[in-house]
């Protein structure tokens, strides 16, 4: 009977933007499982049909749709100031009843902008300039959708307009078009991504052989903490033994040069090695950067009930295998 295992998650940093922890007591496959349904199985809402009444800009209709898709669409709850699970919240296209669209199934943007409109409330320096057309001109028929301007308030200091540039415009020219927003998957298409970097790595075992290492001099030892280029070696002051570094766990990338130095110190190429970096087979370090359109946490939290909605399909399959049998 294979080894029951009982994976478990240890946060590392959450922001609303970026997690990181470590998963553990578990295999590549969970992790790499995991991660791919991140990717590719959460699912969130993205404009997908663009209705143009409008368009005397200098980009086509097919460009700024295309743009318009790829505007990360947030769902925040009445009660919740988080980006969470649009799942429950709206059902895919092809499931709803509707003949069309309705709010069950869709949301709708309108968006409006005329520069000989807008210009004269400018102020008199930036009248003539062109208009930038943002993210921030979309005006959603549910309180609870709007586009994710920026991915966190430090992005939005910096920034030189007020959301995501859509197009600009300059006199004469009127962009007015009814977007409509749907609940999808990243499988699909790739707007209904909710991450923007997804991976992980395997946590370092470092292991100090302390009875070889007695046996080099003061210089040797240095330039063996030298030679790592990840730094995750010292010597420590009080005693003249090598150790790893506070953050040798987090900084280790497994490169070869402790590998190839070592060799040339050893009286023996037979002999042990002084320090030994190999990867972990059950702890994983994940970190999780949003798109904006969620949390980083709830996209975790999302991950993980998409996972356990998989598996007990697969055991109800089972299941009814055995009974057929």
């Amino acid at each position: 009977m294979p080894h029951q295992r009982f994976p478990k998650i240890e946060i590392l940093s959450v922001e609303p933007h970026e997690i990181r922890f470590i998963l553990s007591e578990t295999d590549v496959s969970v992790a790499n499982t995991l991660r791919r349904i991140m990717i590719a199985e959460v699912p969130t809402l993205a404009i997908d049909l663009v209705e143009f009444h409008e368009n005397s800009t200098v980009l086509n209709d097919e460009y700024i749709a295309h743009r318009l898709g790829l505007i990360p669409i947030r769902f925040q709850a009445q009660d919740s100031v988080r980006g969470g699970d649009c799942h429950g919240q709206f059902l895919p296209h092809n499931e709803c009843l509707c003949y069309d669209r309705c709010p069950r199934c869709s949301v709708e943007f309108e968006l409006d902008v005329n520069f000989d409109n807008v210009a004269p409330t400018r102020p008199e320096s930036e009248q003539g300039l062109p208009l930038t057309v943002t993210s921030r001109d979309l005006i959603s028929n549910n309180e609870c959708v709007t586009p994710a301007h920026f991915l966190n308030p430090e992005e939005q200091d910096e920034a030189h307009d007020e959301g995501i540039s859509i197009v600009k415009i300059g006199p004469g020219q009127h962009l007015k078009l009814r977007a409509i927003a749907r609940m999808g998957i990243s499988k699909e298409h790739a707007k209904w991504c909710p991450v923007a970097v997804a991976t992980y790595r395997f946590c370092p075992i470092i292991q100090i052989n302390n009875d070889a290492c007695s046996t080099l001099t003061n210089a040797q030892k240095q330039e063996l903490v030298d030679t790592c280029p990840d730094q995750i070696l010292m010597i420590d002051q009080a005693d003249g033994r090598i150790k790893e570094t506070p953050d040798a766990w987090e900084t280790a990338t497994f490169t070869e040069d402790l590998s190839i130095i070592q060799h040339s110190m050893k009286a023996r190429p037979e002999d042990p090695d002084f320090v030994r970096v190999s990867h972990s087979t059950d702890r994983f370090i994940f970190s999780i950067e949003g798109t904006g359109a969620m949390d980083a946490e709830e996209i975790l939290k999302s991950g993980l009930r998409v996972l356990k909605d998989r598996l007990r399909y697969l055991a109800q399959v089972v299941e009814g295998l055995k009974d057929m049998s």
